[in-house]
């Protein structure tokens, strides 16, 4: 399968791809505060760029357990400033909104912004699809229980875990297909409404998730998950990250969006390299 997405050309079946994260917040359970202001944002995405991603996701409301949430004024004044510069500088990279709300997600379309991460699976206002089918843009539906001021719970329940995010899944696609939208991508939610138990037993299934017939995304960077398997604090769950990551490569994830970029181009490379290792060419 192949998307075009910006200028890119990123074909699935032959690449997985690694998605650089860029928080601009003040509250991010791992990197929140070190690029708040916009010029410290613009190094960390040239940094970003420079260290090997694929894509560039940029973000500016945290959603981790216990985080405030953000007017749609107050995260369109921390990243809209940013993806002007980058546009400005003719940033390399495909850049990704990290929102769940339609306006913030146009006006990001508006300045080069070509893929919406929508953690909300298009629940908290499937305007989205629209605003993704109008600036030609992909779209990552999230599994999620509930809406983000909700999905964190102490004892989330699933009868079958992977059998009910592809049911999710499959309700969702419905949605965008009705609308005569498919640039679709889907994140299974690793630590949305999951338990450690849940989380590994998704990371594990990702080849029945891709059954769906599109590119699936793993974002499990540093995650709580880990450090429940490790004792650590996220700054120690690197290791623990790259392990993971790998282990989901080799099951089928195509994108991989990372916090640490350099490490993470090098275990994609090997991981994926070794799960095609039938046909693949060096």
């Amino acid at each position: 399968m192949q998307y075009t997405i910006g200028n890119r050309v990123f074909d699935f079946s032959s690449e997985a791809y690694v998605m650089g994260v860029l928080n601009i917040t003040p509250d991010s359970f791992y990197d929140g505060g070190r690029y708040y202001g916009p010029q410290s944002a613009i190094r960390r995405a040239k940094d970003i760029a420079s260290d090997g991603a694929d894509i560039l996701d940029v973000g500016g409301e945290s959603t981790r357990p216990g985080a405030k949430l953000v007017t749609e004024e107050e995260e369109l004044e921390r990243v809209i400033p940013v993806l002007e510069r980058l546009s400005k500088d003719e940033y390399p990279l495909p850049i990704s909104i990290d929102t769940y709300k339609p306006r913030v997600a146009e006006e990001a379309c508006k300045r080069g912004a070509v893929i919406i991460n929508d953690i909300s699976g298009a629940g908290y206002d499937p305007s989205i699809i629209d605003v993704a089918k109008k600036y030609n843009a992909a779209l990552i539906i999230n599994h999620i229980k509930g809406l983000p001021k909700t999905m964190h719970t102490e004892n989330p329940e699933y009868e079958n875990v992977v059998n009910e995010i592809i049911e999710y899944f499959e309700k969702k696609i419905d949605l965008c297909l009705s609308k005569g939208f498919s640039r679709i991508i889907l994140d299974p939610g690793i630590g949305f409404s999951k338990t450690t138990l849940h989380n590994l037993e998704v990371i594990k299934n990702i080849k029945k998730i891709k059954k769906l017939g599109y590119p699936v995304l793993i974002a499990l960077s540093r995650k709580r998950f880990i450090g429940d398997i490790l004792k650590k604090p996220p700054e120690e769950r690197l290791f623990g990250t790259l392990a993971a990551n790998s282990i989901a490569v080799f099951n089928g994830a195509n994108i991989v969006r990372a916090h640490d970029v350099k490490e993470t181009v090098d275990i994609v490379k090997v991981s994926f390299a070794i799960s095609k290792s039938l046909k693949y060419k060096i």
